[in-house]
């Protein structure tokens, strides 16, 4: 289980994050939404430890990220492109993560097997680099990559961003499968509310860093959303400041 407790982040006198309390169980499919600034990418962050909290902490199955590494052989996480190493194939990128992850080179070669159809010819033995593909490739790297070693807790910042609607369908299948198969834990940020009620069963909005929506995904989760931000949207600018 990930807790959270009291945990906040500022800059300067500006606090861009304030969450007093908040649990994602194991097996969880948790999403996070909200929109550009409110604090999502500055949570995840913090989970992983990249940054150091004002107040409080996370902790994954009780142990507190900021006082271990303990946690990490259960982690992984696809953030950004800072993720990636651009000088390297994606063969030796994933041969990297796989030796991280203890695997060896013929574990990874096996387990990427089940990606030819997400790749679609483009990413193995394309004899490129990373940073030469395009950013639909890099992401689909960079998420494969994640997945490499069985995590239990998996994050993913904007997933479906730069993909085509056929790969966001497979990767939305692919999420559910490893939740529902394997009891791995996602957490996903994503501006696409549409794909985040698909796939996740539990969505938290945040604004301007406070947690102001826990819902359990049901039929309406869609239409409760696009509200709650078409509210946003129609409040004077001095509320939304």
């Amino acid at each position: 289980m990930i807790t959270i407790n009291n945990l906040s982040k500022t800059y300067g006198k500006a606090t861009v994050l304030n969450i007093e309390h908040l649990e994602i169980p194991n097996g969880e499919t948790f999403g996070l939404v909200g929109n550009n600034g409110a604090g999502k990418t500055t949570l995840f962050s913090l989970m992983l430890d990249l940054i150091q909290a004002t107040t409080g902490f996370v902790s994954i199955d009780g142990i507190k990220v900021n006082e271990s590494e303990a946690w990490k052989n259960k982690v992984s996480a696809f953030v950004d492109d800072s993720f990636l190493i651009g000088y390297l194939t994606p063969e030796e990128y994933f041969y990297f993560i796989g030796e991280l992850r203890g695997q060896n080179k013929a574990s990874v070669d096996e387990f990427l097997k089940q990606f030819h159809d997400l790749f679609n010819g483009e990413i193995l033995n394309s004899g490129k680099y990373v940073r030469d593909l395009s950013k639909g490739n890099q992401k689909k790297v960079g998420i494969v990559g994640a997945i490499i070693g069985n995590p239990e807790i998996i994050i993913l910042d904007e997933p479906f961003a730069n993909l085509d609607p056929s790969t966001q369908i497979k990767l939305k299948n692919l999420i559910k499968e490893l939740s529902k198969q394997d009891g791995v834990t996602f957490l996903i940020s994503s501006h696409d509310l549409s794909h985040t009620t698909e796939v996740c069963n539990r969505i938290v909005v945040v604004n301007k860093g406070q947690l102001v929506k826990d819902i359990q995904t049901n039929p309406e989760t869609l239409k409760d959303l696009e509200q709650y931000f078409a509210d946003q949207v129609s409040k004077p600018v001095e509320e939304i400041i």
